[in-house]
């Protein structure tokens, strides 16, 4: 029965994508002066435009990915720094509802509310659809090219503590796509981050449904994994295996949600919208469910602590993430603190 379930996920991720079943005064002064050129040596930002007194976009020219790349931050109105960073992971789509001018977050949540008071940047990168934000080995006919896990750790962190009076402290979250990405980016990259935020995300890559899963979700936009990690059995999978590798997360702060796949407060089948929330985000949200419960498993396993929280309630949709997020925060700003 097990396999049945798992397999109907898989084509259902296939068809339709995992995620989105439902739909300073340091910042006005490098927007108004043109900062722009702020460089390391492998990257420096072309822009920053200002969007509204707490969220800026930034436009990257970035060596790695080949490109023009658009992260938006969200900081204080006017807080002088210096302040640590949340680098936050979108899922699957990837700022492609909105065509790529915002993330998923701010589209679908109240995020930019949520941090408004807060005294920290939330950085929040605008596409890498399909891409699971690490760095595919070859470049994809449909996808192109994608080198996120060099940009996203090498590149950015210096212009962001830069441009937005960054102290250095920075967390690592995403949801979905994104919850693997984040844990892959922490477990790879420890010393540049204190803590992990997993929203509704599978953090194993090697056990066989779960590499059908990764393929079925890159395929969903037109991607071919082998592109990203290789064919199946490759040892970049278990290289990219957040649970495989999950003592180098030892001493960091971690938060992982997922709900049970059943219908909840935020769920109604009286619009299409609704009803596909419940057909489609209900099964996946279930797989996800088991997927926490045996990292968090590993993690006891290994004695490394973590907060795990689990709903009775709630499907693979966005109301259920800004609740995890809003429940997350005092967890991660512990974190930021230290």
């Amino acid at each position: 029965m097990r396999t049945s379930v798992v397999l109907g996920v898989i084509l259902s991720v296939s068809a339709f994508g995992l995620v989105g079943v439902a739909h300073s005064d340091t910042a006005v002064a490098h927007a108004e002066t043109g900062i722009a050129h702020i460089e390391t040596e492998i990257a420096h930002i072309a822009r920053i435009e200002q969007l509204t007194p707490t969220r800026s976009a930034v436009f990257v020219e970035s060596a790695s990915m080949r490109r023009e790349v658009q992260v938006q931050v969200l900081h204080p109105e006017r807080a002088p720094g210096p302040r640590p960073t949340f680098y936050l992971l979108d899922g699957v789509s990837a700022g492609s509802e909105s065509g790529y001018t915002e993330s998923t977050w701010t589209q679908n949540t109240d995020i930019e509310a949520f941090f408004a008071d807060k005294d920290v940047n939330v950085v929040l990168p605008v596409g890498g659809t399909g891409s699971f934000y690490t760095d595919w080995r070859s470049n994809d006919p449909n996808l192109g090219v994608n080198k996120w896990e060099s940009f996203l750790t090498r590149e950015l962190p210096p212009l962001i503590d830069e441009a937005f009076a960054g102290n250095g402290t920075n967390v690592v979250g995403g949801v979905s796509m994104g919850a693997l990405a984040a844990g892959n980016l922490i477990t790879r990259n420890p010393d540049l981050y204190t803590g992990l935020a997993s929203y509704s995300g599978c953090l194993d890559t090697t056990a066989p449904y779960s590499q059908d899963f990764v393929r079925a979700t890159v395929a969903s936009k037109n991607g071919d994994a082998t592109n990203m990690w290789g064919p199946a059995g490759d040892p970049d999978w278990r290289n990219h295996n957040p649970s495989g590798n999950a003592e180098a997360l030892r001493g960091k702060t971690i938060y992982s949600s997922a709900s049970s796949g059943l219908p909840g407060a935020h769920n109604t089948a009286l619009t299409l919208e609704g009803a596909t929330a419940i057909v489609r985000g209900g099964p996946l949200e279930a797989l996800v469910h088991s997927c926490t419960q045996a990292f968090e498993s590993r993690l006891e396993g290994l004695g490394i602590a973590g907060v795990f929280a689990y709903r009775d309630s709630g499907t693979h949709s966005w109301p259920y993430y800004e609740d995890a997020l809003h429940d997350s925060w005092p967890i991660l700003e512990s974190a930021l603190r230290r």
